[in-house]
Formats: structure tokens, C-alpha cells, sequence
């Protein structure tokens, strides 16, 4: 035995195991793989079904289309936000544009308490569908929505019937809007034809379906639908147009102002009464159709359509001339009215007195405008403004327009002439004038030679107005003259002042005028009489000329209309006495007189100061002012 201890002998391996025994296939038939189980775990354990590779991949690919779903949810909610936030940002609070204050009112009456001109808003009182005539709400509902109480906030069946008549015409001819929109509309929004106001009238629209019943809705619309002229519901447009309350409207009455939301502005009675009586007859006619009214009741109410329409006026010259002059005593935010002096009949008369000779002589004479003004000569209460010929809220060339006078402006170089010493009988020298190369002339070719004050002042002879200027002591002391007349324009310091050449305004030579024919008072043309029925504060006449001369010129006036330049203005029984003036290349052409207690001043020519073709102030102006002075009230 050796001494080296023997090595145990090594365990012998376990055999190694068989692979699954693999069935031969079939004729004819793939074969099989072997099963492949879970692969063994750390522990020789398999995974779980549900948590296989394939499983995880599905998960994760679920996952995935789940993050992107919501990922695009959150930002699709947010871009709808935004949109509908777009749409909504300023939409106004419903319950305060419900009872939104409407603009004041400003009411011109003239002395009789008559109204002859408004601004701002009519007022009207609060009224319901109940309390008026039972065809009032029925005639809108007739003609604007007539589907009204069968539908909500949207009338779907109406708007299919206007986008296909739309289409039809390739033109919006018909609007689908239902009274609840129109009141959407009225109440919170503007007139703008866009997409975003349409979605927000859709909002407010549901909004007031929500809230109101119909009948309200329609006693809304009734109290707020816009009708023209600054009136707002049917109250202040009965008010306005008619002279009545809402709840004494006939039925061609109703039927007018039914007609009036589709174009207020254009057709209401009092911006074109045909068209609003033909807008009526479209009215009248809705209502027939649906069986609302008679064909009895309509024939009634057909010949009513022009007698209902109200003789309102719009607006006048005069109108807009109060409005300028009282602009600084209007009161924030509060209703007032103006009682003035105005005269509905001589602005009538001088209206048209200047209007038939412009348009039936116009043309001839190349004169396309033109002026009045009358007032009282003893007062300076101007009774009617006429601006211009045309559109008026246009330029006012009675008030703002500054031209050259003309010889209209010899009486008050006359009168300096008095003032110097001179008297009616003085004998002064028509000829030839020479003042350091300025050479005026007559109209007239030939000089008279000696002449009268008077005779000169009849003919409207330039060299003897000179002379009388350097009498009297020079332009300045003429000029000091006029500015105590109230003409406080500027006059040029030199011998041409005699003849003319300053520009002066329509009513300011109106109310110079008059102190000739007052005893020498000069006046402040004036307008308001009492405001708010409260006595206004009106300048007082004040004395600035001597009486006796103050007579002297109208004596010296009244002779131009008998047998000088103004024989034209001439009326046999009626007192008249003025004075012509035409300035150079007949750009101008006046006359300023007297009759029955009135200053009426005319003017004529072109806005641009283009000459016309031979208009001088014996002619047109002169039978302007005889046409108004023969039919004066």
C-alpha cells in the first residue's frame, strides 16, 4: 500500500436528459415545431401568460395610441377654448344691456311749443304686446318672423327657405333671422356682417330662449327694435312719427312702422314717406295672407297709409345752426329742449324762394348756391336760416361762409358819412378818382357829376362811396363803424373797404342791417328763447347809432327799391327798402332789406368764387328777397 492516501472516487453524472420524442408527420402535412414553452426563469419558473413579450408589445402600442389620444384631447379642449373664447371674449352681460340707456334726447320747438327738429334719441314709454291693438305685435310678427311661436331661438325651416332663395339670385334678397336673433342683435350687438357676430348672436339668441317666454321676448323687441330717426321701440316711433301713443295706433299706422327694421334709416315716413307707404302697402299685405286681417281691413286701411304720415321734419339749417351755437350748454347725458323763435312758415318761404330761382335760373346764369336769413329787425330773433340749395346737413353758408359784401356795404359808409357831417341832401362829385393808381369806376360807364347823398346811394355810384370814406375820416373810422354794427371781420385799411372788398357773413349783415330800421340799436342774432321752458338770457339791443341818422340811411335805402339799382325788390303797398351788391367778375351777388318788420338778407354765387355770367344783386337776389318779403307771416 503506498503511503499516499488513495482519491476518492468521483459520483457519476446523471444522464442527460432526452429531448421530447418528435412524432414523424403525415403525408402530406408540414411538420410541427415543438412547443415552446415560457423560457425558464431564474428558477428554472416560466413567465406568466400576461406578462408574455407579445402582451407587452400590444400594452406598450396601446399605451402609446392611449397617450396620444389624450395628449390630443387636452390640446384639442384647448384650442376649443381659445376659439370659443375668440367668439365670447367681449360678448356684452344680457341682464345690463337689457335696460341700457338710450341716447338724450334734444327736442327744438318753436314759439307755439310746436316741434320742428330732434336729435339724439325719441323717448317713448315702456309698453307690452297686451296693452297695444292686438295687430301692432301681430303686423311684425307678419312681416319679420311669421313662424315666430313655433320655433326657438332659430328657425331652421325659414333659414333653408333664405339661402335658397339666396342662391337662387346670387345675392342675399332674404335674411333668415328670427325675432329673438333681431333682438340678439338690437340689444347686445352691432350691424356687423361677420362670422363672429353671427356665432355670438346664436349665443345670446339661446341665451334669451332660456330666460324669457316668447311673449317677453316679443315685449322686448316691441320696446327695443331700432324704427328710424333715433327712435328705439314702437312708443317712441308712434311718438315721433305720429304724433301718437303706441296704444292708439291704427292699423295703416302699425303697418308702417312693421315695415320700418328691414331699413329704418331709408324708409321711415319721415326720410321718404312714399317709400315708407309702399313698404306699409308690402305690410298690409303679409297680414291678408296670413289671415291676421280682412281683405276688408286692408282696402280700409290702404288709402290711410299716406294720411298717416307725420310732416316732422328731418332737420333744417336753422336746426343744425341752434345745435352748433348751444353745443358748450348742453347737458351730460340729460334730455333738453329749446324753445327758439324759429318759423316754420318763413323757412318754408325762404326755402323755396331760393330754391326756384337756383334751379330755374341756375343754370343760365352759372350760379349754383345761395343764402337767407331772416330776423327781426327790432329784436334780432332770427325766424329762418336757409344755408344753401341741396343737402341740408351740408356746408352752411349763412352762418360760416365769409364773402365780399359788395356795395351791400355802403349804408354803413353812408352812415360814417352822416356822422362827419354829411346829410341826405349833401351834393357830392361822381367822376374820375385817382388815389395813388387806383382808379374805381361806376357799374355804369358813364359819371352823374353832382349827385345827391341819397341818388348816390340809389345808383350805387363806387366814386362818391370813396369820397364819403375820406370824408368821414378814412377806412379805420368806417371800419369803427361796422364794428359797432356787430360786423367784426376783418375789413382791408384802405379806400377799397368803400366798395366791398371785405368778407363778411350772410347773418352777421342781417343783424348789421337792422339797426338801420330800429332806431339805432345794434342786435345779437339770436335763436333760444327759453330752455327747458326756463327764459334764456338774450343779449339786449343796444344803442350805437343816432336815431335820427339811423332813419336818414333807410330813408336813403328806400329809395334804392324805387328807383335804383333794387328797383326789382319793389312792392306797391308793402314798405321795402334795402340795398344791392355785386363784387368783381359778379362772383357775388346780394341784397339786404327791409320788410314788414323783418331783415331778410340774400346771397348768391358759387362755392368755388367762380364768376357767374352777369348775376348782380338787382337781379336774382332782388327777386329772391321780393318773393319772400310779399308772403311773409
Amino acid at each position: 500500500m503506498s503511503r499516499t492516501m488513495a482519491r476518492r472516487p468521483t459520483p457519476p453524472k446523471p444522464p442527460a436528459a432526452k429531448p421530447p420524442a418528435v412524432k414523424p408527420a403525415k403525408p402530406g402535412q408540414a411538420r410541427r415545431a415543438p412547443p415552446r414553452g415560457p423560457a425558464p426563469g431564474a428558477g428554472g419558473l416560466a413567465w406568466p401568460p400576461v406578462l408574455s413579450p407579445r402582451f407587452l408589445r400590444l400594452a406598450r402600442g396601446a399605451w402609446a395610441g392611449a397617450r396620444l389620444f389624450i395628449i390630443g384631447a387636452i390640446w384639442g379642449g384647448v384650442a376649443l377654448g381659445l376659439v370659443g373664447l375668440w367668439f365670447t371674449w367681449d360678448l356684452p352681460n344680457p341682464d345690463s344691456a337689457l335696460t341700457q340707456p338710450r341716447r338724450p334726447a334734444i327736442l327744438l320747438l318753436d314759439p307755439s311749443g310746436a316741434q320742428v327738429a330732434r336729435f339724439g334719441d325719441a323717448s317713448g314709454q315702456v309698453v307690452t304686446p297686451a296693452a297695444l291693438p292686438p295687430y301692432v305685435a301681430q303686423a311684425f310678427i307678419d312681416i319679420e318672423d311669421k313662424r315666430f311661436y313655433a320655433h326657438g331661438a332659430f328657425d331652421t325651416e325659414g333659414m333653408a327657405r333664405a339661402l335658397f332663395t339666396d342662391l337662387l339670385h346670387e345675392r342675399v334678397v332674404q335674411g333668415g333671422s328670427t325675432i329673438t336673433q333681431q333682438v340678439a342683435k338690437t340689444l347686445f350687438l352691432g350691424n356687423e356682417r361677420t362670422l363672429r357676430r353671427k356665432v355670438q348672436e346664436a349665443f345670446l339668441a339661446l341665451w334669451l330662449t332660456r330666460h324669457y317666454s316668447p311673449d317677453e321676448i316679443l315685449g322686448i323687441y316691441l320696446n327695443r327694435v331700432y324704427l328710424g330717426e333715433g327712435a328705439y321701440g314702437v312708443d317712441a316711433a308712434a311718438r315721433l312719427y305720429f304724433n301718437t301713443p303706441a296704444s292708439r295706433l291704427t292699423l295703416a299706422q302699425a303697418a308702417i312702422l312693421a315695415g320700418l327694421p328691414k331699413a329704418p334709416s331709408s324708409l321711415n315716413p319721415i326720410a321718404a314717406p312714399d317709400a315708407a307707404a309702399q313698404r306699409g302697402r308690402e305690410v298690409l299685405d303679409a297680414m291678408a295672407a296670413a289671415g291676421d286681417i280682412s281683405p276688408a281691413q286692408e282696402s280700409a286701411a290702404l288709402p290711410q297709409l299716406t294720411n298717416a304720415l307725420s310732416p316732422t321734419t328731418r332737420t333744417s339749417w336753422y336746426a343744425l345752426w341752434v345745435m352748433q351755437s348751444q353745443s358748450a350748454t348742453l347737458p351730460e347725458g340729460e334730455d333738453i329742449t329749446f324753445t327758439t323763435s324759429f318759423s316754420p312758415h318763413d323757412e318754408q318761404l325762404a326755402k323755396t324762394a331760393l330754391n326756384l330761382a337756383i334751379e330755374g335760373q341756375g343754370a343760365a346764369l352759372d350760379v349754383s348756391q345761395g343764402a337767407v336769413v331772416i330776423l327781426d329787425a327790432k329784436t334780432g330773433a332770427v325766424r329762418a336760416l336757409v344755408g344753401g340749395v341741396g343737402d341740408q346737413l351740408g356746408y352752411n353758408r349763412a352762418t360760416l361762409a365769409r364773402r365780399q359784401t359788395g356795395s351791400a356795404i355802403k349804408p354803413i359808409v353812408w352812415l360814417a358819412g352822416l356822422r362827419a357831417g354829411l346829410t341826405p341832401r349833401s351834393i357830392l362829385f361822381d367822376g374820375p378818382l385817382d388815389l395813388h393808381g387806383y382808379r374805381p369806376h361806376d357799374y355804369e360807364a358813364d359819371y352823374r357829376g353832382n349827385v345827391t347823398m341819397t341818388e348816390a346811394l340809389a345808383d350805387s355810384m363806387n366814386t362818391v362811396a370813396i369820397r364819403i370814406l375820406l370824408r368821414a375820416g378814412g377806412a379805420k373810422r368806417v371800419i369803427a363803424v361796422a364794428n359797432q354794427l356787430g360786423l367784426d371781420d376783418h375789413f382791408p385799411d384802405d379806400a377799397t373797404m368803400a366798395l366791398g372788398s371785405g368778407a363778411v357773413g350772410v347773418l352777421q349783415m342781417a343783424g348789421a342791417y337792422a339797426t338801420f330800421f330800429n332806431g339805432g340799436k345794434r342786435v345779437t342774432p339770436y335763436a333760444v328763447t327759453a330752455i327747458n321752458g326756463v327764459p334764456a338770457a338774450i343779449p339786449a339791443p343796444v344803442q350805437v347809432a343816432d336815431p335820427t341818422q339811423a332813419q336818414q340811411v333807410a330813408d336813403m335805402m328806400r329809395a334804392v327799391v324805387t328807383g335804383g339799382t333794387g328797383k326789382n325788390a319793389y312792392l306797391p303797398g308793402i314798405y321795402t327798402a334795402g340795398k344791392t351788391g355785386t363784387t368783381q367778375d359778379y362772383r357775388d351777388a346780394w341784397f339786404i332789406g327791409y320788410a314788414q318788420g323783418d331783415i331778410i338778407a340774400v346771397w348768391v354765387g358759387n362755392d368755388d368764387n367762380s364768376p357767374t355770367k352777369g348775376v348782380v344783386g338787382g337781379l336774382l337776389p332782388a327777386q329772391i328777397f321780393k318773393n319772400i318779403a310779399a308772403n311773409l307771416e
